[in-house]
């Protein structure tokens, strides 16, 4: 089987000959940057540019996936957002957002999405990248990309700090304006599902019990992610960064496909909780080890992720652009060697 196929089976929850390794978050590489001859700033604004690096990180290193966006701003700037793209940066240089939509409290009632929601800001333009790379190498690899969560998205637009604290303070508040974001989500995942995507992963990484507790978790948070879920036709999966020991059954609970957990999670134990059927991927770490790692490293890392249970070798977030090539190539040899025993 081809690793679309292969991805695809995992999904399906059918038998496949090894675990694969791939992500549904951001995974280009300076390498494949640095060989199509293009910049970083310019990758978020041009469709062709972005496609064609998100292809690269398959073709150069047999990476089991094509994701697009590259940044995490595509709600927010949607729903009215003026993000700083940097274009003049050298460099690996994120896009941010220059202005928060709600300033103070009261704010927080008034806002509405605005009209034709689903062809504001740069949604049409992840569209036609998603087209893009389902073109060039979908026959081959799965296509993803994905939405922020409805509480990451809402930190993006207000000041995180204040909605932690609303959060405890005037949760039904905070529940108003969590469900407003699982709508602007929902209308864009919708129009990436029309593109072609196989998957969308739902990134949930502010909701994470560093800071919030399980039972806040499972009365503010889960709710909207049910409605998210519930919404998307194609596969899903839910990433929440940090420690989801205490929450994965919870994150199972908001109905996606498979969940996604980071180094801070205890594959072994969650894989325990939830039983041999569940979808489990992670929990390489995607800087410490990956970029910062030797080869040796990164393939012990990988052994450790197939032997705790995973259901694929995946990242614990966004693969940083100057991760060594080097290194790719052992999590994917070591991936296919060591997966293909067990």
């Amino acid at each position: 089987m081809n690793s679309r196929e292969r991805v695809l089976k995992v999904f399906r929850k059918e038998a496949v000959d090894r675990v694969p390794c791939f992500s549904g978050m951001g995974n280009i590489t300076e390498t494949g940057i640095n060989q199509l001859g293009y910049k970083f700033a310019g990758i978020h604004l041009d469709a062709k540019q972005m496609a064609e690096t998100a292809a690269t990180s398959y073709k150069l290193f047999g990476y089991e996936c094509g994701v697009v966006p590259v940044d995490l701003c595509v709600e927010a700037e949607a729903m009215g957002c003026v993000i700083n793209v940097y274009p003049q940066a050298e460099g690996i240089l994120y896009p941010t957002i220059k202005e928060k939509l709600i300033h103070n409290e009261a704010e927080m009632d008034t806002i509405k999405l605005p009209e034709g929601f689903s062809e504001k800001g740069r949604i049409p333009l992840m569209r036609t990248a998603i087209g893009l790379l389902k073109a060039d190498i979908g026959n081959d690899v799965v296509v993803g990309s994905y939405v922020l969560g409805p509480f990451t998205l809402a930190g993006q637009i207000m000041e995180l700090n204040d909605l932690l604290k609303l959060s405890f303070k005037k949760a039904d508040k905070v529940a108003k304006l969590l469900d407003l974001c699982a709508d602007a989500i929902i209308l864009t995942a919708k129009e990436y599902e029309k593109a072609g995507v196989d998957f969308i992963t739902v990134r949930e990484m502010g909701a994470t019990s560093d800071v919030l507790s399980p039972r806040v978790f499972k009365s503010l948070i889960l709710p909207p992610l049910q409605k998210v879920m519930k919404a998307i036709s194609v596969y899903s999966v839910l990433h929440i960064c940090g420690k989801t020991n205490d929450i994965v059954t919870s994150m199972m609970e908001a109905g996606p496909t498979a969940i996604s957990v980071e180094q801070k999670n205890d594959v072994a134990e969650s894989r325990k909780k939830l039983g041999p059927d569940a979808i489990i991927f992670g929990n390489m770490d995607a800087y410490n080890v990956l970029v910062s790692g030797s080869e040796e490293v990164v393939r012990q890392a990988v052994r450790k992720c197939i032997d705790d249970g995973v259901s694929g070798v995946w990242p614990g977030c966004d693969i940083w652009p100057t991760v060594p090539p080097q290194n790719m190539k052992a999590m994917m040899e070591e991936t296919i060697s060591y997966g293909g025993k067990k």
